[in-house]
Order: C-alpha cells, then structure tokens, then sequence
C-alpha cells in the first residue's frame, strides 16, 4: 500500500462503506469524500462527514499509517487545524490528544483494488493494461480520448503562447517558426526553427520572387554552405548568402547540428529546407489563409510543393545521383504538418480569439486525417485499441508516453475502469 493508491481509493469510494467506525468506536458515514487537493495542504478539502450524529465539514488527511501524521510534522503546520477526519490504512498507534476521528480503512477494502492496482503495476508490458482493455467499454474510452488530445493540446500551446509573446504577438511568425520546426520532423525540428528564428520572415519577404536568393538565405542560415563546392549551383548560392548576410547582417546557425545518419534520403534536411524554399515562394500570406481553411484538401493545396530543379538528381549538394526525381512533399507528410502545426495554429488563434466554434473545427480537421503510423499506435492496435483518426492517433501518443511510460495508472480513466471491474468478482476483504 502507498499514499497514492489510498488517495485513489478514498476518491472513488472503492471500499465497503456499511460498517464504518472510527478508531474509538463512533460510527462514520461518508457523504462525500472531498475535492482533491494536489497542492500544498491536506488531502481532500469540504468532504462531509458524519460522525454519530454529527455531521462535519472540512478537511481529510490520509496516510499509510497513523504515525505518519507526526512524521510529517502536521502536528505543528496550521494548514491542517480544519482537519474533519484522518484516514489511514493501518492504524499502528493513536494520534495523542487528537480534535478528530481516525478512520482505519484496510479491513474496508476489497481484495480486487489492491489485486487490480498490483498486476498493473508490476507488468513488464509496454501497456500495463493490455490484457484488460477489452473490458472497457467504448464510452470510458471515447471520452478519455478527448480529454488526452485536449491535454496534448494544452501543454502544446503553452509552449507555442511563449513562442508568440517572444514574436511580438507576430502570428504569421509563429506560423513561420512552427511550419519550418515541422518541416525538420522531429530528428531535425531544433535545428529548423533555429534557422527560421535566425532569418525574420520580412526579409524572406523581400525576396519570395526569386527561389535562388532563397534557398541562398535558408542554407546559408543552416551553415551548410560554409564549405567549397564543385557544382556552379551551391557556389551562385554561396556567393548570393555572401552578399545577403552582409546586407542583413545575418548570424548562421552551426552546421554540425543537422542530422543526415539513418534517413531516408528523401528526408534529408537539404530536401526539406528545399521544399520550405519552395513553400515560402508561394505564399508569405500563409497565415491568413491557413486560419481560414476549413478542409484537408484546401491544405493540402496549399501545401503541395517541390523542390527545385537541382534537387531532382541531388539530395546533398555536389553528389549527383543517377535517377531523376521530383522532391515533392508527400501527402503523410502533409499530414504531419496539419496534425502537428496548422491545426493547434488554428486552434489557439480561435481561442485567443474567443472563438470556441472555430476551435472546434481546428480539432475536426484531425479527425479528417488518417491516423499516423509507429511502434507506439502500433501497441495499442496490436492490443485492440486502433485509432480510427489522427484526432485518435495523437490522444493515444499522449496516453502512452504521458501515462503508460510511468505507470500513471490512477490517474487514468482507463485504469481507474479496470480497478473497478474487480467490483464484479466475490468480495475477499484485504487483509494487513
């Protein structure tokens, strides 16, 4: 038994509640366990209890064992003189001279909580619940999808709100940084907003005519052209950034911190920061039209461009291959780019804009989306849990690496679900 899994038991009421008496013989009845207090202070706070005939609100503090009260120095700490009723496990000694009840909570306790709460906990599977998640019912599980992609979401924002002060509240910036952190996916992601932040999006602005001019301020700005070069495309690049960086007095990023190993080619950075050349010739109205996109497709359309010409037998520079391809960016990567950064741009204009509709259809773009494909999504399918969308697909990223990597199993719905079906076994009472 720990604090965590008593706590857990007190809030969802999982013991027998008939019978209940304090430690000096009073009888006890639960109205209501309380609010959770995850901050400083007691445990649960305006729980309602009846003592005898008394009915008490206020406090409830929990603990393992009794003398945990003064181990914890609660004796002398203000904060708990509200304190309506003390809840421990084992009650190994009295609390001396105590104004409340104590409520030993062990013989209480069902045997499936602890049964439940121990196999989950000491499994060695990737998901701790994959056997059980066949028992639960889809509503459980639909709902805390929801909540997942929203606390995804949440946490996402409040980095990208810091991004946004940063930019003077600059949204086509934030677009910019963002969109370019996405073109690096993940391995390259620091190095690609790094090079966007180096490079203000007006003086792109002042030369989205010319692919060459550039293609010479995103590689320059990404260190790669810092070397001698053989082909007379990479040295008129250098040779346009020389000038450029003067011009604007421009710092480039180092060049070592680009990652090529164990990629595809066609994910090199070099292809991608192409491919944002070619996007930023596009459109450096992106922003207002994105915002208004209301559609997969209409993205899609936006979004569909190639790298230039060189590219198509290069996938570094000065290393030509033998097969002519287009550098296109491919549709899942497209979708990468809608799930990761259009969409929560969309959204977290909406809510600065008070909009809860257009928030709404920001999250409705996911579910347009197949979901995406790896080794995490490809547990929970594997266990029969497959995501039908990337709204799906992202909610179970979340559950994964938020809940499941820490074995944060009361605090999940799903878990909470599973320690309660044990309710349906033959009770056997815990015993110490």
């Amino acid at each position: 038994m720990n604090e965590m899994l008593l706590q857990f038991i007190w809030q969802y009421s999982l013991y027998s509640p008939s019978g209940l008496t304090s430690t000096s013989g009073e009888k006890l009845t639960v109205v209501h366990p309380g609010k959770r207090n995850f901050n400083a202070g007691p445990d649960f706070s305006e729980a309602r209890i009846k003592v005898g005939d008394t009915l008490l609100v206020g406090n409830v503090e929990l603990h393992v064992k009794t003398t945990d009260w003064e181990k914890h120095g609660h004796t002398s700490d203000r904060s708990y003189d509200n304190i309506i009723l003390h809840v421990v496990f084992e009650d190994d000694a009295p609390v001396t001279d105590s104004p409340f009840a104590t409520l030993e909570l062990f013989r209480h306790i069902p045997a499936y909580v602890i049964d439940q709460y121990t196999n989950l906990i000491q499994t060695t599977q990737p998901i701790a619940c994959a056997s059980q998640l066949a028992t639960v019912n889809d509503i459980t599980k639909e709902s805390w999808l929801n909540r997942l992609l929203a606390e995804r979401w949440e946490t996402k924002l409040k980095d990208w709100e810091d991004l946004l002060s940063q930019s003077a509240g600059d949204w086509r910036s934030l677009l910019y940084w963002r969109t370019a952190a996405n073109f690096g996916f993940r391995v390259n992601e620091a190095p690609f907003i790094m090079t966007a932040r180096s490079l203000p999006i007006n003086v792109l602005a002042k030369h989205k005519e010319n692919i060459t001019e550039l293609e010479a301020l995103l590689f320059g700005q990404a260190g790669m052209l810092d070397v001698d070069f053989q082909d007379e495309y990479p040295n008129r690049l250098k040779e346009e950034y020389s000038y450029l960086r003067k011009k604007y007095q421009l710092q480039p990023i180092p060049s070592h911190l680009w990652k090529f190993l164990r990629m595809r080619p066609a994910n090199f950075p070099t292809i991608r920061i192409a491919q944002f050349a070619a996007l930023v010739s596009r459109s450096l109205h992106l922003f207002s039209t994105i915002v208004q996109c209301t559609s997969v497709k209409e993205i899609h359309s936006l979004l569909e461009v190639q790298a230039s010409e060189y590219w198509s037998d290069h996938y570094t520079f000065d290393e030509r291959v033998e097969r002519k391809t287009v550098k296109s960016l491919g549709a899942s990567s497209i979708d990468n780019i809608i799930i990761n950064t259009i969409a929560p741009v969309q959204f977290l204009y909406a809510h600065f804009q008070g909009s809860p509709a257009d928030q709404e259809r920001a999250l409705q773009l996911l579910s347009s989306i197949a979901p995406e494909k790896n080794n995490i999504l490809g547990y929970w399918t594997d266990n029969g849990w497959k995501a039908e969308n990337a709204a799906q697909s992202q909610a179970l990223l979340q559950l994964f690496n938020n809940y499941c990597s820490s074995k944060r199993c009361l605090e999940c719905a799903v878990g909470l679900n599973i320690i309660k079906k044990g309710s349906a076994n033959p009770v056997r009472q815990f015993s110490l």
